[in-house]
């Protein structure tokens, strides 16, 4: 699996306007929905809300992955998006948040995709160099390639 098939250039952000953990939130599910791939905004927001209740998504090292599986969603997709100054997504280690990835995964698909996805986006990101990269792009074809290499 390639994260580069699960993402377009409507998918990446580099400059997050939210300020905090809800209005990015906001801000990536509507790019999820503008690129087609929900059916209902609102209750695939709600599986990510659910999913933050059961423990933070902010994994450490500036980095938040909010997932949601949900009947709500039609195909498998991940957004990406930066947020310089980070925002606090109460990440077990206190640091905020730079570098956020929403995961969106058909309900039917759940058990397996989205775990799959985790792994592979977790085991990348503890690559201090790749965080670097990916702070430090200037474009989404930078960010596409980065992603390409992996």
């Amino acid at each position: 699996m390639k994260l580069t098939e699960l993402m377009t250039m409507e998918l990446i952000e580099l400059q997050l306007k939210g300020e905090t953990k809800d209005e990015i939130m906001e801000e990536m599910a509507t790019m999820i929905d503008r690129s087609g791939a929900l059916y209902d905004k609102e209750a695939y927001k709600q599986s990510l809300y659910h999913r933050e209740m059961e423990g933070s998504t902010g994994i450490g090292f500036g980095i938040a992955i909010p997932h949601g599986k949900s009947h709500a969603v039609k195909q498998t997709c991940v957004a990406f998006g930066v947020k310089r100054g980070g925002v606090d997504w109460d990440s077990l280690d206190g640091e905020k948040a730079q570098l956020i990835f929403m995961i969106a995964v058909p309900e039917e698909q759940a058990s397996n995709e989205h775990l799959k996805i985790l792994q592979f986006l977790s085991r990348k990101l503890m690559d201090d160099e790749f965080r670097e990269h990916l702070l430090q792009a200037k474009t989404k074809e930078e960010i596409m390639q980065l992603f390409e290499q992996v």
